[in-house]
């Protein structure tokens, strides 16, 4: 089974201030071949499906939302009206019994991770005490989230038929290490206040500086703040390194593992920097922006911790491959479905201020559709408002309806459709060593695309 189309939030459906996008009679500034086809578009099908029952317990506490009625989960999900819609987030109050066999991979990979920082402390301590604070940003960094990439590193390591008495989890710990590397940078290069809720990493090393020193916000306490933040994004990629290889994993283990985590952590780097460029050239481009989401999000999210779980486990190379049938499109739906949230998702739940990606000039998928396929009066508004950091809501508004109004959001999430089916059609026939593997893996391809943070 699918995820359903599932109905928008309110600003992917009112009328443009700015009028209804027809066929243009300009050229498009970039080429996007697959409008009609991968990308959606008035050609695509748009068929609704029937939501899926979702595990809690294999893929985590995620929110889902669908217009009129909850997802059904296998856990107690409650209403929560808001501008007319229903969302929907766990219902504490309710609980279920845990399959047998089954880890809380959330919870055992905090474990692992808090004792982890106990025993960086004490090391760190012995340098000098200045360093508690770098092992206090850690410890924030890495509490909470959606624990997808350990998750899938485990599910790739059962259908290679690997045994759970072994560390399993210690090893898939190192993959959420790694995405707080990543996250601590990331925020850096885009001058990011907030990160799940809270000041940003570098903003909060700014923060502790300027009390410090007693002085008022300034090039000094920013400059420290981002040095700072760069350091504890480096500890973090020597951590999850380190993660792994104290892992409990034989040598021939980890040596199978080795390729696959040393091309995870090349991937996202070369992602990012292409995401730099883009930012840069101040240009939309299809090509650029589809290649940044494969190496940035697709791959480092979900191909290569299948194929570090399975290499851990001895999985074949026809494993590998069919994982990577699943992982890849899986991967780009869920930053497709990341980049919708970025512009429409609510600050209460994804914990970012609603469209910072448009204030950031965010160069993705469903802005460069959007340039391609908008009017020319949509385009000079788009083109005035696009990347400028002081927008207000209403110019925020504006832009959204842009999005909307061009079929930009529509193509992502017929994207997102055809993707997640691509992966769901990929595990029928995978050649897992546990059948266990193949449920959680399509109640993962929901989570991870079918989501509201």
């Amino acid at each position: 089974m699918v995820p359903s189309r599932l109905l928008p939030p309110a600003p992917y459906v009112m009328e443009t201030k700015v009028g209804r996008s027809r066929s243009s009679s300009r050229s498009a500034r970039h080429s996007c071949s697959s409008a009609s086809g991968d990308l959606g578009g008035k050609n695509s099908n748009e068929n609704e499906r029937t939501p899926p029952a979702i595990s809690s317990r294999i893929v985590g506490a995620l929110s889902f939302r669908r217009e009129g009625s909850p997802i059904a989960t296998q856990t107690g999900y409650r209403p929560v009206r808001f501008r007319g819609w229903s969302d929907y987030s766990p219902d504490v109050a309710s609980t279920s019994p845990l399959p047998s066999g089954f880890p809380d991979i959330a919870a055992e990979v905090q474990r692992t991770l808090t004792a982890f920082l106990d025993v960086q402390a004490v090391r760190l301590r012995a340098i000098g005490p200045e360093l508690a604070t770098q092992v206090d940003a850690a410890r924030d960094a890495t509490s909470g989230g959606k624990r997808l990439r350990p998750a899938f590193c485990y599910w790739g390591f059962r259908a290679a038929g690997g045994d759970d008495a072994q560390p399993i989890l210690r090893a898939a710990a190192s993959l959420e290490m790694l995405h707080v590397s990543a996250l601590v940078h990331d925020d850096v290069m885009d001058a990011s206040d907030v990160r799940r809720g809270a000041p940003s990493a570098h903003r909060r090393f700014e923060a502790m500086q300027r009390e410090v020193s007693g002085s008022p916000p300034g090039a000094d306490a920013e400059r420290f703040g981002m040095g700072a933040a760069i350091l504890l994004g480096d500890l973090c990629l020597v951590w999850a390194d380190e993660l792994l290889h104290t892992s409990g994993f034989d040598v021939a283990a980890l040596g199978r593992a080795a390729s696959y985590f040393d091309a995870v952590r090349l991937e996202v780097i070369a992602g990012q920097y292409l995401d730099l460029v883009a930012q840069a050239s101040g240009e939309p481009d299809m090509d650029r922006a589809l290649r940044v989401l494969r190496f940035k999000s697709a791959k480092y999210t979900v191909e290569r911790p299948l194929h570090i779980g399975a290499a851990l486990a001895g999985g074949s190379p026809e494993l590998v491959d069919s994982l990577s049938s699943y992982g890849l499109p899986v991967g780009e739906a869920f930053q497709l479905r990341d980049d919708l949230l970025g512009v429409f998702g609510d600050p209460a739940v994804t914990g970012k201020p609603a469209g910072d990606d448009l204030r950031e000039g965010k160069r993705t998928v469903l802005t460069a559709y959007a340039v391609d396929h908008a009017s020319e009066v949509q385009l000079e508004i788009f083109d005035k408002l696009f990347g400028r950091p002081d927008l207000d809501d209403d110019e925020i508004q504006l832009l959204r309806e842009i999005l909307v109004d061009s079929r930009a959001v529509q193509a992502c999430e017929d994207l997102i459709a055809a993707r997640t089916d691509e992966a769901t059609n990929a595990l029928a026939g995978a050649p897992f060593a546990d059948e266990s593997a193949r449920t959680a893996l399509a109640d993962l391809a929901v989570a991870a695309t079918v989501r509201t943070l």
